[in-house]
């Protein structure tokens, strides 16, 4: 969960590394370094974010064609000077950067301290760069066969990108269930980092290395792959599909409110191109090749964490109406560690918002070995899931930088709502007029989800009020349930208020006992099947003189009545109200968030690509 970036070329490295440490601070920001070449191997790193490194290195020597830097969140360590990346070599010739876990790091480093060295962090990232040194020494070879041996001897996952001050301007980088992109410039330049957007700004050509892959980079010469088993492998390069427009924050205060107020365009273009109302058609391109195999599915099985996982509740509910498919929904992190039921006749779907997310690969894997389908659905284009899954389809959202998911689950729950019409229709399951009432429904979604952004002020002179609670209770029923999970977890992620999302129903089989004058409860009353029971729901807060926030139809005059405080959306489709009632549940913590003076984009302890366990 730490952003690596590097560079080797014919440019001054230090501007580079720095834009690139920025771009990726999101993936972690207890710590940052960077290692410069320039007669020898330049460190500079420190606790804090990328500009308490920049105030570190103050009118310091960064000059340099080469050099690698990190964002580090912390595994193995607490965070640090000392801890945080890159790491020295204990003969100080070798440096390293490294995401991931090495799992065998314990024993390696008892048969290191054996051998005489002796570490200054707690890391095992330095246990890594002491046993590449050691075999360099004991074997007198180049620093990539050093690097490929030491990968066979280490049991975990990482990303990791060396330099040697005895082969300057040489970067030799390798990857297993970590992301690492390689950037092919002019000139002979190459640019490295955990994503591409350090990357887009100076080459849309790019290598994105698979499990086991070890790159040797030398400036001005060809790009050299091969394997921890010593195969050569021919790069595949692949031209970007990013655009640095979409890196900035564009007059925006924070990423996160740019993002929620992409999501008009986001959903639309989750929908382009995949829905013709006029021609009644619903096509999934990736998905829709596999249609028949989920329609003769046993069951569709959906594997996400966090906002990905109540995306997938949605899902459920969807394919489950529209398709008579039965749907499972599970938590990644546990279903790997299960011993799941799985035959040759599920489909299994991950979702995920980078495409990276450690658990959910490993979860596929599983899944693999046991014979099943398996699909994806993720945001990023040469992402880990979008490569091993047999087929899938991309959200189209564009780039995620704040850590909170807004956009990202809107665009899932649209591409799954896209997939349910999809099965539905070829099921037979779904009425024709039913069908197309449904799509006319989900192609206006763009508009009403801009019409419930109007909400903003209001939403923010509610958030004035309860900017200092200390829990909420958020209810939902039917559809609305996930949007009650996902709605207490971006309160919970980015303001610190503890919050509990329940099915309205459950509130009287234990949370009820919490309601009293200080329990804000925000109830998703939107109109729908159950929507007298939610009424229902609301008197029993009412009862006990619990405050009540709720998000309605507009024109609702029965809940304005007895709710504290309303905040009126469109009206629309219940399978859909989740797409447009998720926007002011998305400002409201937005708001408390600021208002508590809260890193909005970068929340502690947290980052965005969740890729170790």
């Amino acid at each position: 969960m730490c952003g690596i970036v590097g560079y080797t070329g014919t440019k001054d490295a230090f501007p580079i590394l720095i834009k690139g440490l920025q771009r990726l601070e999101y993936r972690g920001y207890d710590s940052a370094g960077v290692a410069l070449a320039n007669d020898g191997l330049q460190l500079y790193k420190c606790k804090g974010k990328v500009v308490d490194l920049q105030n570190h290195i103050g009118n310091g020597t960064t000059h340099g064609n080469s050099g690698i830097g990190h964002t580090r969140w912390a595994t193995h360590g607490e965070p640090n000077d000392v801890n945080a990346h890159p790491h020295f070599s204990m003969g100080g010739n070798i440096i390293l950067i490294h995401n991931g876990i090495i799992e065998n790091y314990d024993s390696v480093k008892k048969e290191l301290v054996a051998r005489g060295y002796i570490f200054k962090s707690d890391t095992d990232t330095e246990v890594l760069v002491n046993l590449i040194e050691e075999i360099q020494k004991s074997e007198n070879c180049k620093l990539s066969e050093a690097v490929r041996k030491a990968l066979n001897e280490v049991h975990g996952a990482y990303a990791i990108v060396v330099m040697s001050e005895d082969e300057p301007g040489v970067i030799v980088a390798a990857r297993k269930s970590s992301p690492l992109v390689i950037g092919i410039g002019e000139d002979g330049d190459f640019f490295l980092a955990s994503d591409a957007t350090p990357i887009v700004e100076y080459t849309k050509n790019v290598v994105y290395l698979e499990d086991g892959e070890i790159a040797e980079i030398v400036p001005g010469q060809e790009l050299k792959l091969f394997t921890e088993k010593k195969q050569k492998v021919t790069p595949y390069i692949q031209e970007l599909e990013l655009h640095l427009e979409e890196l900035e924050k564009g007059g925006y205060d924070h990423f996160m409110l740019k993002e929620i107020y992409e999501q008009p365009r986001s959903v639309h273009d989750s929908m382009r191109g995949r829905l013709s109302v006029k021609r009644g058609l619903v096509h999934l391109g990736g998905m829709g090749d596999y249609e028949k195999k989920m329609l003769a599915a046993d069951r569709i099985i959906f594997i996400a964490c966090g906002t990905s996982w109540h995306a997938g509740l949605v899902g459920e509910y969807l394919i489950e109406d529209l398709a008579r498919i039965p749907v499972e929904v599970e938590y990644a992190s546990e279903f790997r560690y299960r011993n799941p039921i799985i035959t040759e006749r599920d489909v299994v779907i991950a979702i995920s918002q980078s495409g990276e997310t450690a658990d959910t690969l490993a979860a596929l894997e599983l899944a693999t070995r046991k014979g099943a389908t398996i699909l994806g659905i993720c945001n990023v284009v040469g992402s880990s899931i979008a490569r091993i899954t047999d087929g899938g389809s991309y959200t189209h959202a564009g780039p995620e930088i704040g850590v909170a998911s807004t956009k990202a689950f809107t665009s899932q729950v649209t591409v799954l709502s896209l997939l349910a019409l999809m099965l539905g229709q070829a099921k037979g399951t779904i009425e024709r007029s039913r069908f197309h009432r449904t799509l006319v429904d989900l192609s206006v979604i763009p508009e009403k989800i801009e019409a419930a952004l109007q909400t903003d002020a209001i939403v923010k002179k509610i958030a004035a009020e309860f900017k200092d609670a200390r829990n909420f209770l958020y209810l939902g029923r039917g559809y609305c349930f996930p949007l009650a999970l996902e709605g207490a977890l971006k309160l919970k992620e980015i303001s610190y208020i503890h919050a509990e999302g329940y099915p309205a129903a459950e509130m009287k089989h234990g949370p009820i006992a919490l309601i009293d004058e200080e329990m804000p409860v925000v109830v998703i009353a939107t109109k729908g099947p159950s929507y007298e029971k939610v009424v229902s729901n609301i008197q029993e807060v009412k009862a006990r003189k619990g405050v009540v926030i709720a998000v309605v139809s507009e024109g609702d005059e029965q809940v304005k009545e007895i709710a504290d405080y309303t905040i009126e959306i469109p009206e629309t489709e219940e399978m859909f109200a989740p797409l447009v009632a998720s926007v002011p549940l998305q400002l409201l913590s937005y708001h408390i968030a600021v208002m508590r003076e809260c890193n909005v984009d970068q929340p502690r302890n947290l980052a965005k690509s969740v890729t170790v366990e």
